[in-house]
C-alpha cells in the first residue's frame, strides 16, 4: 500500500481535521495575500490621486500660461499703437533746463552739443529707438505778428546696433515747412503757398491735422535753417525717441538709468498718454498674470508633494500594522496545524502501531504526516489566495472592478503562495509527524 493512497484514506476518514487543518492555511495565506494586495491598492490609488492633480495643475499651468500670453500680446499690441500713432514719447533735455517753462510756456531755453544724439545711437542702447534732435524755441513770428512754436528736425538718427526702422517723421528739406492745424486754419494756407519767417521764405508743403495740443500752434523746418534762425549752430534744445516695448513695468527708470549713463548731464521725461496708461495696465496684468502662473504652479506643486507625504504616511501605518499582525496571524495558524497535527498522531496511534508492525519504516510514517500537510498546504494556499485578491479588490478603492482585479493580481504572489503554504504547513506538522515515526510499534500495540 502506497504513502499517497494512505494519505487519501486518512483524509476521507477526518473530513474535520483536514477542513481546520486547511481553513487554518487559508487564514494564513489569505490575510497575508490581503494585506499585501491592500498594500498594492494603496499604491495604485496613490499614483492615480497623484496623476489626477497632475493633470489638473497641467490644465490650470495651460489656463495661466494662456493668459499670461494673451495679456503679453495685448501689451505689444499697445506698443505698436504708441508707436503707430502717438510718435515720440521719450524727450531728453539738458539737466539744467526748468521743466515748469516747457509745461507753461511751451519753450525751451536750455541746449546741449548735436553730437550727443550720435554718441547715444552709437551706444549699444536697448531701451530706446527712433532718435530725433531738435531744436525748438516759442518766438514771435514778426511778419504775420503771431507767437508760435518753432521746431527745426532733421532726418532720424539710426541705432547702429539695430537694422534700419521706418521712420516716425521724415526729413523735412531746406526751405519748406510743415504747419500746426491751429496755425494754417487762422492763415488760411494751402500746400504750396509760400511763407517768409525771419526774413528767410519757405514753401508749406504739410499742413497737419488737429492734435488737440501745443502741436496745433508749432511750425517745423529743417533743423539746420532753425539753428541758423535761432542762432543755435551744432546745439539742439532735445532729443526726441520712442521707448522699447521691452522695458519692463519700471519702463522710465530702466531708460532714464540707460541714458543718464551715456549721455551724463541729461534728464528724461516720458511724455504722458492714455495709450501709455493703457500700456502701463496691460504690464500690469501681463505680471499679474505671471505671478498667478507662478503661483499656480507652486500651489499644485506644494498640493501634490503634500498629498504624497500625506499617502505614504498612510501606507507607512498600514505596513506597520500589516507587519505586526501578519506574522501574529502566520504563528497563531501554525501552532493551530501544529495541534490539529499532534491530535491526529495520538488518536491513529494504533493505527500507526499496526502499520509499523506490518511493515512501514520511520521515514514512510514521517513522509505519510508530512504529505497530508503539503495536500493542506497546496489548497489552503489556493483558496487563500482567492480570498485575498478577493478582498484586495473589494476593500482597495478602485473605482473599476474588472481593472482592480488586473491590476492586483500577481503571478509570482500566486506561485509564493502555493509554495510557502504548504511550507508552514510541513513546518507545523513536523515535529508531531517525527513523534510518530519515532514511536515503538510493540509499546504502542500493548497500549492499545
Amino acid at each position: 500500500m502506497s504513502v499517497w493512497h494512505l494519505v487519501l484514506n486518512e483524509i476521507k476518514h477526518r473530513k474535520l481535521n483536514f477542513f481546520l487543518a486547511a481553513l487554518s492555511v487559508t487564514v494564513a495565506v489569505g490575510t497575508l495575500v490581503g494585506a499585501m494586495t491592500l498594500l498594492r491598492a494603496d499604491e495604485i490609488q496613490t499614483q492615480s490621486i497623484l496623476d489626477d492633480k497632475k493633470r489638473q495643475l497641467e490644465k490650470t499651468v495651460a489656463k495661466h500660461e494662456q493668459e499670461t500670453a494673451e495679456a503679453g500680446k495685448k501689451l505689444e499690441d499697445d506698443y505698436r499703437k504708441i508707436t503707430k500713432g502717438l510718435g515720440f514719447n521719450i524727450l531728453i533735455l539738458p539737466e539744467e533746463q526748468d521743466l515748469n517753462e516747457m509745461y507753461v510756456d511751451g519753450d525751451l531755453s536750455k541746449s546741449m552739443p548735436e553730437q550727443l544724439v550720435t554718441k547715444l545711437a552709437e551706444s549699444g542702447i536697448v531701451t530706446v529707438n527712433h532718435l530725433l534732435p531738435i531744436v525748438t524755441r516759442k518766438i514771435e513770428w514778426p511778419e504775420i505778428n503771431r507767437s508760435v512754436i518753432l521746431t527745426g528736425t532733421r532726418g532720424e538718427v539710426p541705432l547702429a546696433h539695430r537694422d534700419p526702422k521706418k521712420p516716425l517723421q521724415d526729413l523735412i528739406p531746406a526751405g519748406t515747412m510743415h504747419v500746426g492745424f491751429a496755425l494754417h486754419t487762422k492763415m488760411k494756407w494751402k500746400k504750396g503757398d509760400k511763407v517768409t519767417l525771419l526774413g528767410k521764405e519757405f514753401e508749406v508743403t504739410n499742413l497737419k491735422p488737429e492734435q488737440g495740443d501745443t502741436d496745433d500752434g508749432t511750425i517745423w523746418i529743417n533743423l539746420a535753417e532753425a539753428q541758423e534762425l535761432l542762432k543755435m549752430q551744432n546745439l539742439v534744445n532735445a532729443i526726441l525717441a520712442l521707448e522699447c516695448n521691452c522695458a519692463t513695468i519700471d519702463r522710465i527708470g530702466e531708460i532714464r538709468e540707460d541714458i543718464e549713463e551715456i549721455l551724463p548731464g541729461t534728464y528724461v521725461v516720458e511724455k504722458g498718454s492714455s495709450a501709455l496708461a493703457r500700456a502701463e495696465a496691460r504690464m500690469r496684468a501681463k505680471k499679474s498674470a505671471q505671478d498667478s502662473l507662478k503661483k499656480a504652479k507652486a500651489d499644485g506643486e506644494a498640493a501634490i508633494a503634500q498629498e504624497k507625504t500625506s499617502r505614504l504616511e498612510i501606507r507607512k501605518q498600514r505596513e506597520n500594522l500589516a507587519a505586526l499582525l501578519v506574522p501574529l496571524n502566520l504563528i497563531g495558524c501554525a501552532i493551530w496545524i501544529g495541534f490539529l497535527t499532534f491530535g491526529n498522531v495520538r488518536n491513529r496511534a494504533s493505527e500507526i502501531g499496526i502499520l509499523r508492525a506490518i511493515g512501514l519504516r520511520s521515514q514512510q510514517i514521517l513522509s505519510l504526516f508530512l504529505s497530508k500537510s503539503l495536500i493542506i498546504g497546496i489548497a489552503g494556499g489556493g483558496i487563500g489566495y482567492a480570498i485575498g485578491l478577493f478582498i484586495g479588490v473589494v476593500c482597495g478603492d478602485l473605482p473599476d472592478v474588472n481593472t482592480a482585479t488586473s491590476q492586483l493580481f500577481s503571478i509570482n504572489l500566486v506561485l509564493a503562495s502555493l509554495v510557502l503554504a504548504p511550507v508552514l504547513a510541513s513546518i507545523s506538522s513536523w515535529l508531531p509527524a517525527l513523534m510518530a515515526a519515532r514511536q515503538d510499534p510493540a509499546l504502542v500495540l500493548q497500549e492499545a
